[in-house]
This record gives structure tokens, C-alpha cells and sequence, in this order.
């Protein structure tokens, strides 16, 4: 480890998802900041390369690649390319996600239910093996799964969504006790109320937010670039000894 700066990312190649803005974006540009070559991943290219083009202005290192995490076969894409052109992966933050369904979890019809068990289960299960062969054949690496609060104490009128994000949780776990033994580190970050577009119904509805403000110690919701020094604590050097854990960045949610 450098002791002088244990969050250096120099020469470490990195993959974001769900990196074409919000939670994601924030992410990325620090990673970048940092020294590593980032991959700007979301379902569109023309939105991940202009985040990467920024970066890249700002004298960092990124390219685009796209990717829908609920795709087998664009996963397979993507790793394809990760090999071709960079023969590594030493960080992957899974955090695309699909929240499709806002109501009773009565009313919960089977086509919101796959959508959001297929991007937030099945597509970071999957995005986690590639990497964690890629990541085993050069040494070890780490994932972070951006999970949510919801994990916890699920979130009013987000049955599903809080139920995959349980999930994830559990999922950070399995993947860290079987691969630690590879150097693979897996950590999960449970962000709370995020002033995102994803999470636009719940923080511009000022009758929910009254809702939640209350329960926040803070008083108020993050800005999504609050979350990316919790990722590059995970990702980098600082936590070598840190996996399968849950980090909680919700301005006092849970406590609340």
C-alpha cells in the first residue's frame, strides 16, 4: 500500500454501470481523478461518451462502451472488450438499476418484476462473475454493489425494488466468502435518499420528501457526488483489508 496516498488508483482499470449520470457519473469522475482508466457503461453510448469526453478534458482517462446489465449477452459484450482491449479489470461498481414499479406490492404485475430482478439480481450476479474471473486471473481486484437503504427497511411502495436490493446485500457476501481466497474484494455501499433522476418520485414529491426528512439526521437528501468517496474508499488500497461489508451513506436514515 502507499502509505502517502492509499486511494492512488494509477494503472488500474475500472468499470462503471449506470455511469451516464447521477450516483454513477459521480463515481466515475472520481475513480478518474484518482488515475484509473474508467469505463463509462449505461444502455447508451452517446450519453456514456460524453461523460467520458469530460473526463478525458479534464486530463483524466476514460472510453464508452455500452452495456444493459439485464442483457446476457451485452454483459458478455462488454467483457469481451474489457479482455481485447485492456487484458484486466481491477475495480467494477455495479450500479445500474431499475426501479420500474412506484405502488402496493399487491399490484405488482410480472413485467415490473422481471425488469427489476433482472437488472438489480441476475445483471450484478453476472457482471460479478465476469469480473471476478477476469479480477482472479490477474491478482484480485474489487466490486462494489451499490445497493440501497431499501435493503434494510424497504421502502414504501417499492416492494420489489427493496426486496433485489436485499438481495444484493446477501449477494455482496456469498461473492466475498468464496472469493477472497483470489484477492477479490466485494463490498456493497447502501446509499439513502439521492437527489437522482432515478429517485426523482420519491425526492421531488415534497409530500413523500416530508416524509423522509424527518428521519434524516442531516435534514436533508445527498447529491449524488456524496457517494463516490465511499466508493473509492472500497475500490482502492484503503480498504485492503475490507470485504463483505455493507457501507451505509444515508445521512442518518437508519438511525433515524
Amino acid at each position: 500500500m502507499d502509505m502517502k496516498n492509499p486511494f492512488d488508483l494509477s494503472g488500474r482499470v475500472a468499470l462503471v454501470t449506470g455511469a451516464s449520470r447521477g450516483i454513477g457519473e459521480g463515481i466515475a469522475r472520481l475513480l478518474a481523478a484518482q488515475g484509473a482508466h474508467v469505463i463509462i457503461s449505461s444502455r447508451k453510448v452517446d450519453d456514456c461518451q460524453k461523460v467520458a469526453d469530460s473526463i478525458i478534458a479534464d486530463g483524466g482517462k476514460a472510453s464508452a462502451f455500452p452495456c444493459h446489465v439485464g442483457d446476457l449477452e451485452q454483459i458478455q459484450a462488454i467483457f469481451s472488450h474489457i479482455r481485447e482491449t485492456h487484458g484486466k479489470l481491477n475495480i467494477l461498481v455495479n450500479n445500474a438499476a431499475a426501479n420500474p414499479y412506484f405502488g402496493n406490492i399487491l399490484d405488482t404485475d410480472l413485467g415490473a418484476y422481471n425488469k427489476t430482478v433482472d437488472v438489480n439480481i441476475r445483471g450484478y450476479f453476472f457482471m460479478s462473475i465476469e469480473a471476478g474471473k477476469l479480477m482472479r486471473d490477474n491478482g484480485g481486484g474489487s466490486i462494489i454493489n451499490v445497493a440501497s437503504v431499501n435493503g434494510i427497511i424497504p421502502g414504501a411502495m417499492q416492494g420489489i425494488y427493496s426486496i433485489t436490493k436485499a438481495s444484493v446485500i446477501a449477494m455482496t457476501k456469498a461473492f466475498a466468502k468464496e472469493c477472497g481466497s483470489s484477492g477479490i474484494r466485494v463490498n456493497s455501499l447502501l446509499p439513502g435518499a439521492t437527489d437522482t433522476k432515478f429517485a426523482s418520485a420519491l425526492v421531488k414529491n415534497d409530500v413523500i420528501l416530508n416524509q423522509i426528512l424527518p428521519h434524516l439526521s442531516l435534514k436533508r437528501v445527498a447529491q449524488p457526488d456524496e457517494m463516490s468517496g465511499a466508493v473509492l474508499y472500497l475500490a482502492s488500497d484503503a480498504s485492503s483489508y475490507t470485504t463483505g461489508t455493507s457501507l451505509v451513506v444515508d445521512g442518518g436514515f437508519l438511525i433515524g
